[in-house]
């Protein structure tokens, strides 16, 4: 049996990207593209706190999302709000997707140390927070690539605990 298909939003969270300058969320579409998921929006929003909250809680009221990919926001700037917006929507935390992004980051950079970003479920939906430099998403995405198929079937009812 097929597992589930994955039905994605990318958000690229910075108070200075446009469409045509974001790099970070043309990767993301790309890499999740190459994983055969279905990608319906990628938006960009501000750093405004309030404005993310409202982003994300609006793509979890959308029955053909399973997973929110976001890029940006997640550093020590005191404008860098994506892993409070995201902490203040999610049901549960995922820390072990976090963690592995950070550990196996920071063999190739000590900066992925200072990454804040969460990942956590609503409902159905995953939500994952990527940092914003373009290099960082592409070694991050590789790193919870191999989990995310699995994710979605368990999220989605498809399997059980094997």
């Amino acid at each position: 049996m097929p597992g589930t298909l994955i039905n994605a939003v990318v958000v690229s969270i910075s108070d200075s990207r446009h469409e045509d300058d974001d790099v970070s969320g043309m990767i993301l579409l790309d890499l999740l593209i190459s994983l055969n998921a279905e990608v319906h929006e990628k938006i960009i929003v501000t750093d405004d706190i309030d404005e993310i909250k409202e982003v994300l809680t609006d793509l979890c009221g959308r029955p053909e999302v399973n997973l929110i990919i976001t890029t940006g926001g997640t550093g020590l700037s005191p404008r860098d709000n994506t892993p409070e917006a995201t902490k203040a929507i999610i049901e549960k935390e995922v820390p072990g997707l976090s963690e592995a992004m950070r550990r196996e980051t920071a063999t190739a950079t000590p900066l992925a140390m200072m990454s804040r970003g969460v990942c956590g479920i609503v409902g159905k939906i995953l939500i994952i927070n990527l940092p914003g430099s373009p290099k960082a998403v592409s070694e991050c995405f590789e790193v919870i690539r191999p989990v995310l198929p699995h994710a979605i079937d368990l999220l989605s009812g498809k399997k059980g605990h094997e």
